[in-house]
């Protein structure tokens, strides 16, 4: 991955981190664990994770909802020439992390 890329990537999580915790009813905590772009800066997906996880569904449908208020605000901060499409998905590599350490903790 290009600087640029890397560079494009640290700002969007940053931005989209600060938009959500402005945006959120605060009924759950959403975290944004990663971000990826593609090499065109064309396409930007977000990964979250959501505690309570019995919240999910929820916040996930309130980010997917957001998704244009959200590249609006990314657009006004950051500087580009292309402002990448966003997507919105749950971390499951954080939830399965989650997961195995509960297991090695021994409950169930």
């Amino acid at each position: 991955m290009s600087e640029r890329s890397e560079k494009a990537k640290s700002h969007i999580k940053e931005l989209a981190a600060t938009y959500i915790e402005g945006e959120s009813n605060q009924t759950s905590m959403i975290t944004v664990t990663n971000v990826e772009v593609t090499e065109d800066l064309k396409y930007a997906t977000i990964y979250v994770s959501v505690f309570p996880s019995e919240k999910e569904d929820f916040a996930l449908n309130f980010l997917k909802r957001k998704r244009r208020d959200m590249r609006d605000y990314i657009k006004k901060r950051i500087n580009t020439a292309v402002i990448p499409f966003l997507e919105v998905k749950l971390d499951l590599g954080e939830k399965n992390r989650q997961r195995i350490d509960q297991l090695l903790r021994g409950e169930e």
